[in-house]
């Protein structure tokens, strides 16, 4: 039995087999593979009816590329004692402001490390956690905007990152809660009637909310600057 990578005359020879309505035994025998290699290539590459040898060359080809690429990534390092502890310490806070533990991990995660961004594959590794719980977690940050993605041409996957505006758009997405607060409460006190308590509770707690939202607006604008200088 010959081995190593089908070459693409064998390929050619598959396909020529297939097209003569021999099965994958009689293939093998005539090529002297195995019959688990013409089974697999043939199945991996469209089935019986849609073997192409030319496409599957190249896929193949393709897949080793990506291969050999993944291969000479350097691994992700463990982070140093000093950064663990201060990706620990920023993780507790996040957790108190109302995160979700795994959603505040990588937060701190993602902001602790120099280079700001990390991939899926780089979040599971340094916090040793699954990768349907990373995936659950950007969901929730990028919903409030606390994370962007880039894309990655290269190894074709999104990179996940935090810039120097994280903070200021944090503070917007606070006062468009406060606002939103402010507009059920205010349509409630009309429901109930001004001069009613419930009404009057309602009532005071939009204007609360209302001038909350509008000067926390005002004040991310007037220190914006601070984060990007």
């Amino acid at each position: 039995m010959s081995k190593g990578r089908l070459t693409f005359e064998e390929r050619e020879r598959i396909a020529q087999g297939l097209t003569e309505g021999l099965g994958f035994a009689e293939i093998s025998r005539r090529l002297g593979r195995p019959t688990s290699t013409i089974s697999r290539e043939v199945n991996r590459n469209g089935g019986a009816g849609a073997y192409r040898p030319d496409q599957a060359h190249e896929a193949t080809r393709e897949r080793a590329r990506r291969q050999r690429v993944k291969a000479v990534e350097p691994p992700q390092q463990p982070p140093a004692a000093g950064t663990r502890k201060a990706e620990d310490k920023l993780t507790d806070v996040l957790v108190a402001s109302g995160l979700t533990r795994m959603s505040s991990r990588v937060l701190a995660c993602l902001c602790t490390t120099h280079s700001g961004g990390l991939t899926a594959a780089d979040l599971v590794q340094r916090l040793q956690v699954s990768p349907a719980s990373i995936s659950k977690a950007v969901a929730e940050l990028e919903a409030m905007n606390l994370i962007g993605r880039e894309r990655e041409k290269r190894r074709r996957r999104d990179r996940y990152i935090v810039d120097k505006e994280i903070w200021y758009r944090s503070l917007l997405a606070s006062a468009r809660f406060n606002t939103n607060i402010a507009e059920v409460a205010r349509q409630n006190a009309e429901a109930l009637g001004h001069s009613t308590p419930a009404g009057a509770r309602m009532d005071a707690m939009s204007g609360f909310f209302e001038q909350v939202g509008r000067e926390t607006v005002a004040v991310a604008q007037r220190y914006r600057h601070i984060l990007t200088r």
